[in-house]
């Protein structure tokens, strides 16, 4: 039992030093991805989940564009016709209404410095430290169920039955 709980430590261990090393890859990876989706794929045909993911992220992190709202410039969708003169989608808005797009204004936008990819860093490191916490918390459990385990072992080799 001792091994058992000694090998999922080691391993516990392992994860979190790979996801420390790979964590700014990742971010990189993250900023690339999140900039070509929002241009490329934003109200494309067949693209409804990565529309609805993009206009929920850009209202609940109140956010527009990857970097900033001028990313939107480069869309495909905001250079389409179907875009009816828009500047940047009806979800940056700060209060959102068909066609509030119109006007790229800061009293009508969210203009966050760094936009939402900024904003979703944050919001993932938040939540990081959460989860290092709880894994701190079942890591020490564990190293006390390996005492109780050597306890357990040493008092039964003393005493047999």
């Amino acid at each position: 039992y001792f091994v058992l709980l000694l090998c999922i430590f080691l391993l516990e261990i392992l994860a979190g030093v790979l996801a420390y090393i790979y964590y700014q890859q990742l971010n990189e990876e993250l900023k690339q991805t999140l900039r070509e989706t929002m241009v490329q794929k934003y109200k494309q045909k067949d693209q409804h989940h990565v529309t609805r993911a993009v206009d929920t992220l850009q209202q609940e992190f109140k956010c527009c564009g990857s970097n900033s709202s001028s990313d939107w410039a480069e869309s495909a969708w905001i250079r389409s016709s179907e875009a009816k003169g828009r500047m940047v989608p009806d979800s940056c808005c700060k209060t959102p209404t068909e066609g509030c797009g119109h006007r790229d204004h800061p009293s009508n936008i969210y203009k966050v410095e760094g936009g939402c990819i900024t904003k979703l860093e944050n919001f993932i490191l938040d939540h990081l430290k959460i989860i290092g916490a709880v894994g701190i918390g079942i890591a020490c459990v564990q190293i006390i169920g390996m005492v109780f385990t050597c306890c357990l072992y040493r008092s039964l080799k003393a005493e047999p039955y």
